[in-house]
Parts: structure tokens; C-alpha cells; sequence
């Protein structure tokens, strides 16, 4: 991982698009620090879209369509897309799957969050549980005491035994049925609001992550970049950023977008 200072001149002028985790990539501590909204209105009034990709919830999703300086974002790792028209006042849901899929999903998982929390002392279902569409979040370090790494795997490991996809952020274990993540789910978002194919322009994206689940991301944009506390997840990364910042959480954040603005 190379310093965000070291990111290549030429490059710059070329990027249109800042797609972004949001837990500890804009948040630090669990709050989000005034530098991040900066940022992000400095990045539009530069003519970037800015896009976050997030485990978060789709009941938090809808609040961050509407009232950040966003073009939209992609939710549940991948369960879906919002975009908020606010000319037309129009909110674009898109889900990969359909309502009633979701609800066969949602008793399978139920059986699966049994088993966890009785194999795994110390986790808890995730305080956001209640507005997610999609997915199954496992807190092993949010609103509980922070679990040991084999802890965190062990979780995991009981989603994909039974059969599930499972990814691990910097707060929580998501668990979902479905052959999507937070890549294939911002082609589609691309493809249909952008009317852009993400492989031709993925040299014009820049992608800011800090954890595994972000490895999809990192792997396929030649323009990624983690904020300093990935070096936490440095082992469990299947893919590692090109640049790293020296600030971590959202003033790595802030640091990336002033490198990329600075001509």
C-alpha cells in the first residue's frame, strides 16, 4: 500500500466518481466528523459524484439518499441501491431481490442467528437489525465488548455452513443468501442511473474502504485507497488498497479528497 500523497498527478483530472465505505472509512469512533461533509460537498462542487457503498441498513440508507451530499449509495453490502431525485422529490429503490425472496431469506437467517448466538458468547444481534431488508448483522464490536478475531471467524464460519454468504466489516459479521456483494450491486447501480459500464470507467472511479469487505472493491478499482486502520485487517484482506492515508476513519477520508482536489 503505497502513501495517498504518492497518488499520480495525471490521474486526477480523470476521476468522476468517489464510491466510499462509511463505518470507520467516514466515521471514527462511531461518529461522523464535520471534515467528512466537507468533503464530500467539496468533491460535487468539483463535479464528482460521490457514492458510499455500506453493510449499513436500508431504514439508514434512505435517511442518507435524502439528506447527505450524495449521488446516491449502495446498502447491505449489496442488497441494494437507493437514489434520491430531490428536483422531482423521487426516491429510486432497486433490490436484487424481490420482496418475497427477501421474506424466505429473513426465516432462514432467523435460524442461523439462533445458532450463532448460542455457539458464540459475546456477539449480539446489531442495534440496526431492525431496518435492514436483506441481511443479518452480527455485532462484534459496535455496541458490545470487542470480540477476538477467532470469535469474529467463528461467526462466519456458521453463516457458510449453512449455506450463506458472509463478509466481515470493522464492526460487524453481515450474513445474507445471494450471489451479490457491494461490486456487483454498484455495476447495476452504474448501468441503470448512470448509463455506464463500471468496467470502462473504473479508471475514472476512486474507492475508499478500511476493512474485508471492502476487498472486492479494492481488487477491482486500480484507483483504491484505504484510510490507516485497514492495516488492522491487513491479514484477513483478500485484496489490499493501492494507497493508504496517514488519518484514519473519516480524516483519512477528508485527507484522501484534498490530495485528489489538489491540482
Amino acid at each position: 500500500m503505497n502513501p495517498i500523497s504518492t497518488f499520480p498527478v495525471k490521474t486526477k483530472p480523470r476521476i468522476r466518481y468517489v464510491l466510499t465505505d462509511i463505518d470507520d472509512t467516514l466515521t471514527i469512533k462511531g461518529r461522523l466528523p464535520a471534515v467528512v461533509f466537507a468533503a464530500m460537498e467539496d468533491l460535487q462542487r468539483a463535479g464528482i459524484r460521490v457514492i458510499p457503498i455500506t453493510g449499513r441498513p436500508a431504514g439508514w440508507c434512505d435517511h442518507i439518499a435524502r439528506m447527505w451530499p450524495v449521488d446516491g449509495l449502495v446498502g447491505e453490502n449489496g442488497a441494494f441501491y437507493f437514489r434520491y431525485d430531490g428536483r422531482k422529490k423521487k426516491m429510486t429503490r432497486r433490490f436484487w431481490k424481490s420482496k418475497e425472496e427477501r421474506g424466505a431469506d429473513r426465516a432462514r437467517l432467523d435460524i442461523i442467528r439462533d445458532k450463532i448466538l448460542s455457539s458464540v458468547p459475546g456477539c449480539a444481534v446489531a442495534a440496526d437489525q431492525a431496518y435492514r431488508e436483506a441481511d443479518l448483522a452480527i455485532d462484534f464490536c459496535e455496541d458490545v465488548p470487542a470480540l477476538p478475531m477467532p470469535s469474529v471467524e467463528a461467526v462466519k464460519a456458521i453463516f457458510v455452513a449453512n449455506g450463506a454468504t458472509a463478509k466481515i466489516s470493522s464492526i460487524h459479521v453481515n450474513g445474507w443468501f445471494g450471489a451479490y456483494d457491494k461490486l456487483s450491486m454498484s455495476r447495476l447501480m452504474f448501468r441503470e442511473i448512470f448509463k455506464e459500464e463500471m468496467d470502462t470507467v473504473r479508471s475514472q472511479v476512486v474507492f475508499c474502504g478500511d476493512s474485508p469487505n471492502d476487498a472486492p472493491m479494492f481488487s477491482f478499482f486500480p484507483n483504491s485507497v484505504g484510510v490507516a486502520n485497514v492495516r488492522v485487517f491487513r491479514a484477513q484482506l483478500e485484496a489490499s488498497p493501492t494507497w493508504v492515508t496517514q488519518a484514519e476513519g473519516g480524516f483519512g477520508f477528508a485527507e484522501m479528497v484534498k490530495v485528489l482536489l489538489y491540482r
